[in-house]
């Protein structure tokens, strides 16, 4: 069976309400497609280039998304706190408080409320699942700037404080730990490395070799939102290519490295 087909056959979220932000471009907007080739009515929001738009980091704006989910679809069985800004690469000294405000404000207070708001009316229908965005920048340094590294551990840190607190209710919250994925966040990245000839470089730190694209992480958040994961609940789940899976180390030091 092809997988247009296996899409049309087994819809995975047929029937769920799930809203996601930072829909308008790259992991979000791979989310958004995805989510609705598997059945799901989805409330895409962003800034630009979504249905919706919306700031994830404004409280009446995620206020607004929900109560669009419970008016005009009656339910919400979702919600894919996917926005996030990244900052830049400035150091500890050449940030500023207001840097850090804007960061943790999309990246950290943005999932803090889509739990806040979204998850009574996720409970009202039995329950559901939050996904939050996260990083392997939240794992250890080495990946990010100094604001978003903390903003995306903190991320990692809520969904586990979240789904205890959400115990009883069926409503389950999950993070996504992506490595490094052509997205307009790390575009700079990929054409800094073009323009010195070093594309091959990209992604050769994981053992893969190899940058991610955005549709490898939509089909890790669709895993979270469907029912399959219906036993998964306060975990980060790390997709990086294998980064994160080792301290960095010299690979000629291990000897053949290599089938």
């Amino acid at each position: 069976m092809s997988v247009e087909n296996e899409h049309r056959h087994h819809p995975r979220l047929e029937g769920k309400v799930i809203i996601v932000t930072g829909a308008g471009s790259g992991i979000g907007k791979a989310s958004t497609e995805l989510f609705l080739r598997h059945g799901a009515t989805v409330i895409a929001a962003d800034l630009h280039g979504a249905q919706h738009v919306a700031d994830a980091g404004r409280e009446e704006d995620v206020v607004r998304l929900v109560e669009t989910a419970k008016h005009q679809h009656g339910a919400l069985h979702g919600f894919f706190a996917n926005a996030g800004v990244s900052g830049g690469l400035a150091s500890i000294f050449e940030q500023t408080v207001e840097d850090w405000e804007q960061i943790l404000r999309v990246n950290l207070i943005g999932p803090f409320l889509a739990i806040k708001h979204a998850a009574p009316l996720i409970k009202e229908q039995g329950g559901g699942s939050i996904i939050c965005t996260a990083s392997v920048a939240g794992l250890r340094s080495g990946a990010g700037g100094p604001a978003y590294s903390a903003s995306k551990a903190g991320v990692i840190s809520l969904v586990k404080t979240a789904a205890q607190q959400l115990a009883g209710s069926n409503v389950r919250v999950n993070a996504i730990c992506p490595g490094l994925i052509e997205t307009g966040m790390t575009e700079f990245v990929y054409e800094r490395a073009r323009a010195k000839g070093q594309e091959d470089r990209l992604g050769h730190l994981n053992p893969l070799r190899r940058g991610g694209v955005p549709d490898e992480i939509a089909k890790a958040a669709l895993f979270l939102a469907s029912d399959e994961s219906s036993y998964v609940n306060g975990h980060a789940l790390v997709v990086d290519g294998g980064l994160s899976s080792s301290h960095p180390f010299n690979r000629q030091d291990y000897g053949r490295t290599a089938i």
